[in-house]
């Protein structure tokens, strides 16, 4: 039996880990757009000395390494997304 995946979207309705991700993906895109208008903010409104200076410092370490992970995850999507380019 052919995977229905395989059909034109346009011709059929998506499955329900379909829904999910695509669920999954609107939700990150509003978060990551919501993380960048508050790091912008306080970029604007305080020097990077002062935060360094007040933020407990295991805190701040533990979301700089959270956010170096999601950005060597956008990396991988990326490279992987320009090798398809140019393959297909």
């Amino acid at each position: 039996m052919p995977d229905p995946r395989d059909t034109n979207l346009a011709d059929r309705w998506l499955d329900i880990e379909e829904i999910r991700l695509i669920t999954d993906l609107r939700v990150m895109h509003a978060k990551i757009d919501e993380l960048y208008h508050l790091v912008l903010r306080l970029k604007e409104r305080h020097a990077g000395e002062q935060i360094q200076s007040d933020a407990d410092p295991a805190v701040l370490t533990e979301d700089i390494n959270q956010v170096d992970e999601i950005y060597l995850w956008f990396v991988k999507l990326k490279e992987e997304l320009e090798k398809r380019g140019r393959q297909g």
